[in-house]
């Protein structure tokens, strides 16, 4: 993998994730609310998947779009063995609902979905992108989706509510997130 640029992650666990894989991190907040570091960048964490993605599955974008499918940032990738290469979209909100997502990925034909890539995009910075799917339209996040604060620290009271409100659903998620997070951090530079 060819990239020299800061990993910005939304949150603590990705950072630890791009550590193990060798990146200088910075968090940056769920869709980058804390702010972008000077440098060069590299958009680094989980994402959504959209259509025909499995959990953990690494996605190595050459293109970042926006809702209406207007492209945001293109380039070679990373060069990430045994990613795929492929699309992001960027939203300002988390996208849990089936629908919306086959919607969206109809619509942009991005293959997954992230709060922070387009705002790094929109730098005219980012060298890269390197997403591991965490949640799929049949496997959402649910309740979860509510238990990491906009600046990307954990909410005890977010995980507490999500438990009890689906249990299974919530320790489904929390798992599936896990392995996104392992297959970020085996990642080697």
């Amino acid at each position: 993998m060819d990239a020299d640029g800061v990993a910005a992650c939304a949150t603590g666990a990705e950072e630890r994730a791009a550590r193990r894989a060798g990146f200088r991190t910075v968090r940056v907040g769920l869709g980058a609310r804390r702010g972008v570091p000077a440098g060069s960048l590299v958009s680094f964490g989980v994402a959504g998947g959209l259509d025909g993605l499995e959990i953990g599955d690494l996605i190595d974008a050459t293109r970042i779009v926006d809702e209406q499918g207007r492209v945001l940032w293109e380039g070679e990738g990373l060069g990430v063995a045994g990613a795929r290469r492929g699309t992001i979209l960027a939203a300002d909100r988390v996208v849990d609902d089936p629908a919306e997502r086959r919607r969206l990925h109809e619509l942009t034909g991005a293959d997954a979905v992230d709060m922070e890539s387009g705002v790094l995009a929109a730098t005219g910075r980012l060298l890269g992108c390197l997403r591991a799917v965490s949640d799929t339209p049949e496997r959402t996040l649910g309740a979860l989706a509510a238990a990491v604060t906009p600046s990307g620290r954990p909410r005890p009271a977010g995980f507490v509510k999500a438990l009890v409100r689906e249990p299974a659903g919530t320790l489904r998620a929390l798992a599936n997130v896990r392995r996104a997070l392992t297959a970020l951090g085996g990642v080697r530079r």
